[in-house]
């Protein structure tokens, strides 16, 4: 159960993540944010990525195989990057509508999802 988990876990850290990153981006285009400074934007930031930690600590430590977790410190890092890549594109998908997935994106996705072949293949 620990690796689905970890996944779980890595996927909440990584919304919180995406949000925290560019969900001010989006923002700014609302009355309320668009007079905020940089300084409140930085500090609303952080708020909301407390909340990712809260999430990506535990998961590297219940995924840890030397804390009986089922993932190699590589394999955390790989695992975590695609389902920061993901979510992200899920993100962008679905708020900023400008934006769309093209050809050279999923070419780069495909590389990616090559690269956990090979960090997970014994």
């Amino acid at each position: 159960m620990k690796p689905y988990y970890t996944i779980i876990l890595l996927i909440l850290s990584n919304i919180f993540m995406t949000i925290a990153w560019y969900g001010h981006l989006k923002l700014s285009k609302l009355p309320t944010f668009s007079s905020l400074s940089l300084i409140w934007i930085i500090l609303l930031s952080w708020g909301i990525a407390f909340f990712e930690y809260c999430f990506q600590i535990p998961a590297n430590r219940y995924g840890f195989v030397e804390n009986g977790g089922a993932f190699n410190i590589w394999q955390l890092k790989v695992l975590q990057e695609v389902i920061t890549l993901v979510v992200f594109t899920a993100f962008t998908l679905l708020v900023f509508k400008n934006e769309t997935l093209r050809l050279n994106h999923i070419i780069g996705f495909i590389f990616l999802i090559l690269a956990v072949y090979f960090i997970f293949k014994k």
